[in-house]
């Protein structure tokens, strides 16, 4: 049985009298590649935030290894470095070059040997396909090098699940396949990943879980092979029309 990582209890967020989020319920295990579907204002990319603490939570848990990460007495940042984020519009530093980019986390947070976190970075962005652009700044680099980069920063913190905010969301159609493909590579080598995304194709052959969210809740989740060829709930059939495929 897969150990579980993160286990979202009942978590609700609010802006002003908006109210995003309403006692979220899920759970991710070590290895899971979950899919976070459904319309634009639904909650998808500020659960995920709330998750990665960029936004905190009104009321609920996030417990990660058996602990509640809210209590006040977990240390974030040390958590923040095992679970990772990359963004939709990548967040590059602009002023460093790649390298730079990647190894500025590891040592200024991790307190890492800068030699270590030089191999450890180059590692990285060999696996992305981005070791041959290290010395280049971002602005030399396209929409697709950029988040490529961006992923291989976050693995560079050595962390144990990487939360995906429509990485594609921001790219032109061309470089659209060339991140998907680095994401199917992080998902056969067993990251545990969180991704939300309109990619339906993909979220069907990549994920183990697919969670189609609506106004604030989760209205079901289950395998992609159910959610997206057989959903049970009315506003999932309606969103998924047109990717439905019957088998």
């Amino acid at each position: 049985m897969r150990k579980n990582i993160i286990t979202i209890k009942n978590l609700s967020k609010s802006f002003g009298n908006r109210r995003i989020l309403k006692e979220i319920n899920f759970d991710i295990n070590e290895g899971d590649i979950a899919c976070i579907i459904g319309p634009s204002g639904s909650g998808k990319s500020t659960l995920l935030r709330c998750i990665n603490l960029l936004e905190y939570p009104d009321s609920g848990k996030i417990i990660y290894d058996g602990k509640n990460i809210l209590t006040g007495e977990y240390n974030i940042n040390k958590y923040r470095s095992k679970v990772g984020m990359v963004f939709q519009q990548f967040n590059l530093f602009n002023n460093l070059n790649v390298i730079q980019n990647c190894t500025i986390g590891p040592i200024k947070v991790l307190r890492q040997d800068p030699k270590e976190a030089y191999k450890t970075a180059m590692k990285y962005l060999t696996q992305v396909q981005m070791s041959s652009f290290a010395e280049a700044k971002p602005k030399q680099l396209s929409g697709g090098q950029k988040q490529r980069v961006a992923i291989a920063r976050a693995l560079s913190m050595n962390s144990r699940v990487l939360l995906f905010d429509e990485p594609t969301s921001a790219l032109d159609p061309e470089t659209v396949g060339e991140v998907l493909k680095t994401m199917k590579n992080l998902a056969s080598s067993g990251l545990t990943m969180i991704i939300v995304t309109h990619e339906m194709a993909f979220a069907r052959e990549v994920s183990n879980k697919i969670v189609f969210m609506d106004q604030g809740i989760i209205l079901e989740e289950g395998h992609p092979d159910n959610i997206l060829t057989n959903p049970k709930h009315e506003r999932t059939k309606t969103f998924l029309s047109r990717f439905i495929i019957n088998e």
